[in-house]
C-alpha cells in the first residue's frame, strides 16, 4: 500500500514538533540496524542510508513531527548482530534535513563524548540547513562500554552524570545568547574566549528532548528541555508520571511536552498483528542480544517471576521494552487515543520495517486518529 500524497503547497503544512496535534507523532531509532526489534527475521531494518533517506521523505510526505535517531556506539552481540551498524546523529540529521521539507529532526548527542562548543556549532549549522527544525536530543550517559570506548568512566552515580550536562548545555546556551567573547570555569570545562556564528535565530529556537525516568534525570528535563522522554509500562502508572512532570514543570514555570516510545505491529486484523508479533519477537527473537539489552536495563531473571520476566523478554524483543501497539488499525488508533487521553503529548514509533509499514500505518491509523481528535487531518491531494 503506497502513502497518501498530500497537496503540494509553497508553505509548510504545519510547524513539526511544534504542530497543532494533540499527539504528536515521531519515528524513533531508524538510524540503527534493527531499528527497536531484536530479531533475526530477514526483513529487520537495514538502518542504512538509502532506506532512511526513502523514510524521512515518506514520513515528511505523510505529516509525520518529527524524527529522532539514537546514539550507539558498539551493539549488543547475538545471532542478527543487533544494533551493530549507526548511523552518526548529527551527519545523518544534516542529510534527513537537507532532503525534506516539514519534518523536525532531532541530533541525540552524548554530553560526555561531545565538546559543547563543537556541538553549538553542529546544531547552529544544521538549523540553517533545515530552516529552524533542527532538534537537540541531550543524552547524560548510561553504558559502561560505550564510555570504555571513549576512555572514559562511566560515573556510578546520577548526580555527576548530570552535573556534567547541566554546565555542557550553560556552555552551549550561553554560546548561542552572548553577543561577545565569553569566559567559562567550571568543574568540568575551563573555557576562554568563547564565540562562534551562526547562532539558531531567536524565532526558531532549538527544541531540546531529554529522555529520563530517575529523579535527577526528571529534575534536569524540567530545567531545561522543552520534552521529556520517558518509557510507559502501563498506562494508569502513565498518567501519574504525566501528571507529576507537568506540575513539576509549572512549579519553575515552564512548558514541558511529555512523549513516550512505542513499537507497532498493524495488520487489517488484530489476529494477523499477534500472530506477526509472536513470529518475530518469539519465534525468531535474537535471544543472546535480549538477554544482554534487558541485562543492561537492569531487568535481570532473578527479579521477577517467570511469567513477568517472559512478557519482558518479548517485549524487548518486540522493541527494546518500549510500549506495545498490536492490533487492527482501529485498535492501533484506540490505544494511541489512550496514550494521549492519559496526558502524553506525543510518542515516537518503531517498526520491523520501517518502509514496509509506515505507508499502511499513514494510510489507515492517520485518519482514524482525525476522527478520534487526537490529530489534525491533512489536505490530501485529488
Amino acid at each position: 500500500m503506497n502513502a497518501p500524497e498530500f497537496a503540494a503547497t509553497g508553505t509548510p503544512r504545519r510547524t513539526g514538533i511544534d504542530s497543532p496535534h494533540r499527539l504528536k507523532i515521531g519515528l524513533f531509532s531508524s538510524n540503527l540496524s534493527g531499528g527497536l526489534a531484536v530479531t533475526t527475521v530477514p526483513e529487520s531494518w537495514s538502518g542504512n542510508w538509502a532506506d532512511n533517506l526513502a523514510l524521512a521523505r515518506l514520513a515528511d510526505q505523510a505529516g509525520l513531527d518529527f524524527l529522532l535517531p539514537v546514539a550507539r556506539w558498539t551493539g549488543y552481540g547475538g545471532a542478527g548482530h543487533y544494533a551493530q551498524s549507526v548511523l552518526d546523529p548529527v551527519t545523518w540529521a544534516a542529510g534527513v534535513l537537507a532532503a525534506t521539507r516539514d519534518i523536525s529532526v532531532f541530533s541525540t548527542i552524548h554530553t560526555a563524548f561531545h565538546h559543547p562548543v563543537a556541538v553549538a556549532k553542529q546544531i547552529a549549522t544544521l538549523q540553517e540547513i533545515g530552516a529552524g527544525r533542527a532538534g537537540l536530543n541531550i543524552v547524560c550517559g548510561w553504558n559502561k562500554q560505550e564510555y570504555e570506548m571513549f576512555g572514559i568512566t562511566l560515573p556510578d552515580d546520577h548526580g555527576t552524570r548530570y552535573g556534567l550536562g547541566q554546565e555542557w548545555w550553560d556552555v552551549i546556551s550561553n554560546l548561542w545568547s552572548s553577543e561577545s567573547h565569553f569566559d567559562h570555569a567550571g568543574p568540568h570545562y575551563t573555557l576562554r574566549g568563547v564565540a562562534g556564528l551562526p547562532r539558531p535565530a531567536a524565532d526558531k529556537p532549538v527544541r531540546v528532548l531529554n529522555a529520563a525516568s530517575s529523579a535527577q534525570g526528571r529534575e534536569f528535563a524540567v530545567r531545561n528541555a522543552d520534552v521529556l522522554f520517558t518509557v510507559l509500562t502501563e498506562l494508569e502508572k502513565g498518567r501519574a508520571d504525566v501528571a507529576a512532570i507537568k506540575q513539576a514543570g509549572t512549579a519553575a514555570q515552564r512548558e514541558l511536552g511529555v512523549f513516550t516510545p512505542c513499537y507497532v505491529v498493524c495488520r487489517p486484523t488484530r489476529a494477523e498483528a499477534e500472530a506477526y508479533h509472536r513470529h518475530y519477537a518469539d519465534t525468531h527473537a535474537d535471544h543472546a542480544a535480549v538477554e544482554r539489552l534487558m541485562a543492561l536495563q537492569g531487568v535481570h531473571s532473578q527479579s521477577f517471576p517467570p511469567d513477568v520476566y517472559e512478557r519482558f523478554r518479548i517485549r524487548f524483543a518486540g522493541g527494546s521494552g518500549v510500549y506495545p501497539l498490536i492490533g487492527s488499525p482501529d485498535d492501533v488508533a484506540a490505544e494511541l487515543a489512550r496514550i494521549s487521553a492519559a496526558g502524553f503529548d506525543g510518542v515516537t514509533l518503531s517498526f520491523v520495517d520501517y518502509l514496509a509499514e509506515l505507508p499502511y500505518f499513514a494510510a489507515e491509523v492517520l485518519p482514524r486518529l482525525a476522527r478520534l481528535g487526537v490529530r489534525e487531518a491533512l489536505e490530501v491531494a485529488a
